[in-house]
């Protein structure tokens, strides 16, 4: 008599049972691990939240900081207290009236009772220059000393609000000069702790829940990344505050959203695997460990490649990449840790209902067995179609990819005006479009000269020979301001005598044996024009003093350094980059062909995604251009991000080749990642997407690119190009490793 259909499920699903849990492991470890997991990072995550609020305390803005020691404009400005007495930073108040008449005496008398009460102001150091009128008596400007160690941006506030409460009727009046840009510049950050979080985690959210259609697994999947990042910004303060590693804003934004991207990618790797195994009919703790063993190579391997192409930054010259590298690492290191504990430690908890209200069906996570004949489902129809059609996809593709690299030809990558890095209103920007039209352009921000004494009128000479110098002074405590003006008589140095006659001409101030001579330029300092007279005054210097005789440092000098050092970074740093991500995936595939074709595919992708954005920023955003390091940037993140999905795929790609043969494999391969790629590239560029919320240019450029580059990656470079070029190929992609060198059967299988 044979059994009945349902006692033969019922012994089928008994079997099942009880293979799948064997061996047994004692309810109390499969509560209690996970829960000591969970325990041991909400306590991380409680005490890093708060330091939110504290970045501030760590952060800094200042560029002359990020600079190597051996720069010119570094050397400048470490020097410059030994003539200024203190360490400041000047804020210029422009003032002019409304109508384009001339300024009263009642004008001029209120701007100096004004100076008189800016020096009042906390934060201020020493006195505030008097009222100085321009040529055309249309305007005045004052300086203000601001102290450089303390809150620029809180004391230029409060100047604001003093100038704007005390700016005489019929008069405007703007806050601008070095101190001004780095308030606004500040300013433009404030958003990093609040609005861009906000934005980051919305975004998710909602595209989690779309995908997933669940309340609940959206929710632990943020919980990841957020833990994640509350214990990478842990670590990073403490390393800032040691003085270790240095914080601006423009890390601090990557920081965040490279964590809540990296995060959210391998939690939703590991919720496809998770989701796979709850399929299978498997219990919590089994599916948890068959989630974990599956997941745990491509997590390591993606967080590693990451992890490598960010420490290549250390090779920067520029001190703010060289934060960037190992403070974006510490983060990519907490999100793998993050997905591969916390994350399998919630869902052995919570199980099934993560998936609520539409839990997985047994067989539902099954692949078809062959895929190149119809079958139901976007990714296997997507399949079929690379089936049938590999090699001019991969030719389309590449052609259409190529097309768009040309746009990178249009690319302006050679450093902007520091007037145009705050997009949207300006108020420095404002107030030095005002200067420059009643001054001369680098009034407030001249070049600094440092020579020695005995040399000092032969460079002053060539200072005042030079056609985009309007005036020359050298720095003295004895005149009014801390400067006089100097002229050159019989080959020496002679400074201008102020008040009474007869009143002894203030001495240049000396320190080591040198002296310090500031130059205003005729252009604004961040202008192409006062680049250029930088450049050739220290080419002119060079010839006539001798190499390293004469320093050019101050704001325009400090512009082309970093300029030209980004430029260097960039062409030393992106090819080590491919080196050592090659390597990597080299040792993870156990072969050359296909990491050669998965570097090969992501670089024409980033090509692409450079070449459009191009095209963008000039014919469509406007942008004036792009800082060299953006790049840089972009290339990091596309590529080491871009390799991610590319492991994902072929990871999987490779474990199905084993047991189907190559071709199988790569179609099973693509659709059993297609969605959580999709998804994973999805949250990632809407993550990078919110850095556009920062008024930035460089973080919106970053944003664009990356954002671009990510979806470009997603639907055409792992959906289309990758699979059809790997099939096309067939085994050969494995060349030279043992599976490239299939048995008969799986010949057959693979042919």
């Amino acid at each position: 008599m044979s059994a009945s259909p349902a006692s033969t499920r019922r012994s089928s699903r008994g079997r099942t049972r009880r293979s799948t849990n064997a061996p047994r492991v004692s309810r109390w470890l499969r509560v209690g691990i996970p829960s000591l997991l969970v325990l041991l990072w909400v306590v991380g995550g409680s005490i890093g939240g708060p330091f939110f609020g504290k970045v501030d305390q760590v952060a800094t803005n200042d560029q002359s900081s990020f600079l190597p020691q051996s720069a010119d404009a570094t050397r400048v400005s470490e020097r410059l207290t030994d003539f200024t007495g203190s360490d400041t930073i000047p804020a210029i108040v422009v003032a002019s009236t409304a109508d384009g008449s001339a300024l009263s005496d009642a004008h001029v008398t209120a701007l100096q009772t004004l100076a008189t009460d800016l020096a009042a102001v906390d934060g201020v150091s020493g006195d505030a220059s008097p009222p100085v009128v321009s040529e055309d008596g249309q305007a005045a400007q004052i300086f203000v000393p601001i102290d450089s160690s303390g809150e620029v941006r809180d004391v230029v506030e409060q100047v604001r609000e003093k100038v704007s409460a005390e700016v005489p009727a019929g008069v405007e009046a703007w806050v601008t000069g070095p101190a001004g840009f780095t308030a606004d510049l500040v300013k433009g950050f404030l958003g990093i702790d609040g609005l861009l979080l906000i934005v980051a985690l919305v975004a998710v959210f909602v595209i989690l829940v779309i995908v997933y259609r669940s309340p609940l697994l959206p929710i632990l999947v943020l919980l990841t990344s957020v833990f994640a990042l509350c214990v990478a910004l842990l670590t990073v303060w403490w390393l800032a505050f040691a003085g270790i590693v240095v914080l601006n804003g423009q890390v601090q934004g990557i920081l965040f959203i490279l964590v809540i991207g990296a995060a959210t990618d391998y939690a939703l790797l590991y919720v496809a695997r998770f989701r796979e195994a709850i399929g299978e009919g498997r219990p919590r703790w089994d599916a948890t460990v068959r989630a974990w063993k599956g997941a745990f190579e491509p997590i390591l391997a993606s967080g590693g490649t990451v992890i490598a192409g960010l420490l290549c930054l250390l090779l920067s010259d520029l001190a703010t990449n060289r934060a960037l590298g190992p403070i974006a690492s510490i983060g990519i290191a907490f999100a793998v840790l993050s997905a591969l504990t916390f994350l399998p430690a919630l869902l052995a908890l919570v199980g099934r209902a993560a998936f609520w209200p539409f839990l997985p069906k047994p067989g539902q996570s099954a692949l078809p067995a062959d895929l190149t004949q119809p079958a139901k489902g976007f990714w296997s129809r997507q399949a079929r179609f690379v089936a049938r059609r590999a090699r001019p996809v991969w030719i389309v593709c590449t052609l259409v990819l190529l097309a768009a690299c040309v746009g990178v030809t249009q690319l302006r990558a050679d450093g902007v005006p520091a007037s145009d890095l705050v997009l949207g209103a300006s108020e420095a920007r404002d107030g030095q479009a005002a200067l420059a039209e009643h001054f001369p352009g680098g009034s407030g921000s001249p070049a600094y000269v440092l020579v020695p004494e005995q040399d000092a009128a032969r460079a002053a000479t060539v200072l005042q020979s030079a056609s985009g110098v309007d005036a020359v002074a050298v720095l003295s405590a004895d005149a009014p301001g801390g400067q006089s003006p100097v002229s050159v008589s019989d080959g020496a140095l002679q400074t201008t005598a102020f008040g009474a006659p007869g009143t002894p001409a203030p001495a240049p101030t000396v320190a080591d044996g040198d002296v310090l001579l500031a130059a205003t330029l005729a252009d604004t300092a961040d202008s192409p024009a006062a680049d250029e007279t930088v450049r050739q005054l220290r080419a002119d210097l060079t010839t006539e003093l001798g190499e390293g005789t004469a320093l050019v440092g101050g704001v325009t000098a400090t512009d082309i350094d970093s300029i030209d050092t980004s430029i260097r970074d960039r062409t030393l740093i992106i090819p080590i980059v491919l080196a050592v991500i090659l390597l990597i995936l080299m040792a993870l595939l156990r072969s050359i062909v296909a990491p050669l074709i998965l570097i090969g595919t992501v670089i024409v992708s980033f090509g692409a995604a450079l070449g459009v954005s191009a095209l963008v920023f000039d014919g469509i955003l406007g942008f004036p251009g792009a800082d060299p390091a953006v790049p840089l940037y972009g290339f990091v993140f596309l590529v080491a991000l871009g390799v991610d999905y590319n492991i994902f795929l072929m990871s999987r790609v490779r474990e199905e080749s084993l047991a189907h043969g190559t071709r199988a494999g790569i179609l099973r391969g693509l659709v059993a990642t297609g969605g959580v790629i999709t998804s994973a590239g999805l949250v990632l560029a809407a993550t990078f997407a919110a850095l556009g919320v920062i008024p930035i240019l460089f973080l919106a450029q970053i944003a664009f690119i990356v954002a671009f580059g990510v979806l470009l990656d997603t639907f055409v470079v792992r959906s289309l190009l990758v699979p059809a070029l790997a099939y096309d190929l067939g085994r050969r992609i494995w060349w030279p490793s043992k599976l490239g060198r299939t048995d008969a059967a799986e010949r057959r299988l693979d042919a």
